[in-house]
């Protein structure tokens, strides 16, 4: 770690640079949705192997730049952190799956909706399971989160699964993330590479088994796309990485909604895609929970300083 952000951090200071960082990764985040439309008629399965294979090589040349490639040697002697390590590789798994066939299948408005719903499930995680105690102004906010599904639901006659599928699996996946003794780029590159040979081998099979496979079979653009899988995953998320060391986690709090906002917007404005009546509703109560959220958090860390 660099000095400036080490004195960034005993401070408990933003530094511009670290903003810059993490802004420049949820932009990314939240024109993604434009990329994932682009390859919707690949299947969801063959984009997701060929985001895990072609994150492989970059995160690589990124330990190897960083000179960590050691905490990845002493990671592959240690049967916990493998164990870790392919649980939140799982859920990570899960979560790329939900939101690419999400946005491909029209429902990128429930892809918003689910990152929306994260940070309040994170803070229920933390209350159930870590035992974390709840503020006033926290409970109001899970409640009004609780409310919005509950009108979807209602609305649709079942449980709005995309927008909890994502929130639930990425919730569980950055409170795992924590108990994993490695930076986030280490981990990053660990989970990819645990998941890179079963991802290969499906890669393979698609193109010379089946014949399904997109990679060179149907034309230079669709190649591209794929092989930019690999970059439009493990750039922003290493950028981010690298921006949230050098930033208040309530600043970090805040800026997580540029990503779901841009989301909701592309699929309201670029994609068309209905609101409804019962979203017009369920949204602003989300967007009220996250308020409550976002006031208590920003009075705690007044208090701390």
């Amino acid at each position: 770690m660099s000095t400036d952000a080490s004195v960034s951090l005993a401070k408990n200071e933003d530094s511009p640079r670290g903003f810059a960082f993490a802004l420049t990764a949820y932009l990314l985040w939240g024109f993604l949705p434009i990329y994932m439309k682009a390859v919707a008629h690949i299947s969801p399965a063959e984009v997701i192997a060929h985001r895990i294979v072609w994150s492989l090589p970059l995160a690589g040349i990124v330990l190897i730049l960083l000179g960590r490639t050691s905490d990845i040697a002493t990671a592959l002697r240690s049967p916990r952190m493998l164990a870790m390590a392919a649980l939140t590789a799982s859920l990570i798994t899960v979560n790329w799956g939900t939101y690419v066939w999400a946005i491909g299948a029209g429902h990128s408005l429930d892809a918003a909706l689910g990152y929306f719903i994260n940070p309040l499930f994170s803070i229920f995680l933390g209350a159930v399971l870590l035992k974390e105690k709840l503020q006033p102004l926290q409970i109001a906010a899970i409640a009004l989160a609780a409310l919005a599904v509950a009108i979807l639901a209602f609305d649709s006659g079942g449980i709005p699964w995309v927008a909890l599928t994502l929130a639930i699996s990425w919730g569980f996946y950055a409170l795992l993330r924590k108990t994993l003794p490695l930076g986030p780029n280490q981990g990053f590159f660990l989970e990819v590479l645990i998941l890179s040979g079963p991802a290969l081998l499906y890669i393979l099979y698609l193109e010379f088994g089946s014949g399904q496979g997109h990679l060179y079979r149907t034309g230079l653009a669709d190649t591209t796309l794929l092989l930019g899988c690999g970059v439009i995953t493990a750039v922003p998320l290493m950028i981010y990485a690298n921006g949230a060391k050098l930033l208040k986690l309530s600043t970090i709090g805040i800026m997580q909604y540029i990503a779901p906002t841009m989301i909701f917007l592309i699929a309201v404005f670029v994609f068309h895609e209905p609101l409804g009546t019962a979203r017009m509703i369920a949204f602003p109560l989300i967007w009220a929970g996250l308020f409550l959220y976002s006031w208590s958090m920003l009075k705690g860390s007044r208090g701390r300083m």
